[in-house]
């Protein structure tokens, strides 16, 4: 599968970029990508919750009232989680919500995420951005050639490009990664897949 490669300018240039058939010309595997979409969203969470058990709040352990003739039920402690202020039963408890997958279950995936967009042409291949120092009006140029203001992007650079992480790092619906971060949920969680050159030889052979 060949697609055009673009310049800065938004025009195509003589060059065609090859995409691995095996990787972005898949039949894809729906079932593989709920998985790991699923594992991706689970591992973000802190799991940090937690509420105070009746052990664990400030409050008197004195008897509040006698045992016995009140006519009403006994009561040992003001701590007591039927009372307003009391601990809380049952609460969340600090825990992981990691989930462990298969690691040829996450090439699946990914390849079928990626085949996904290449049947859809969501796919653009660009020419190597070389930024000198962090400019987003810069960035925002590059897009405006490419037609692409509007757009949910997300740039794919072959190694870690600070300077255009930098540059889109404050706008909405464009984001930079670099090729060994790319998930699942990354590719299907935007309208196009913007490849600069050398990152389509990274994914292909992180996914040989």
């Amino acid at each position: 599968m060949q697609v055009e490669i673009y310049a800065k300018d938004g025009k195509k240039t003589s060059k065609k970029a090859k995409l691995d058939q095996s990787i972005f010309g898949i039949e894809p595997n729906d079932h593989a990508i709920y998985l790991d979409v699923k594992r991706y969203l689970a591992n973000q969470r802190q799991g940090t919750h937690k509420s105070k058990e009746r052990g664990e709040i400030a409050g008197s352990t004195r008897k509040i009232k006698k045992q016995k003739g009140t006519g009403t039920a006994r009561a040992g402690s003001i701590k007591n989680p039927l009372f307003k202020g009391g601990g809380t039963i049952f609460g969340p408890k600090p825990r992981t919500y990691k989930v462990g997958l298969n690691k040829k279950v996450k090439g699946l995936a990914r390849k079928s995420a990626l085949s996904y967009k290449a049947k859809e042409n969501n796919i653009v291949v660009m020419e190597a951005v070389l930024m000198d120092s962090p400019k987003t009006s810069v960035f925002k140029a590059i897009l405006a050639n490419m037609e692409m203001v509007d757009n949910k992007l997300l740039f794919v650079t072959p190694d870690y490009n600070t300077n255009l992480y930098l540059s889109s790092r404050n706008l909405k619906k464009q984001r930079v990664m670099c090729a060994d971060d790319l998930s699942t949920y990354d590719i299907l969680n935007c309208s196009k897949l913007v490849l600069l050159e050398g990152s389509v030889n990274k994914i292909e052979e992180t996914l040989k």
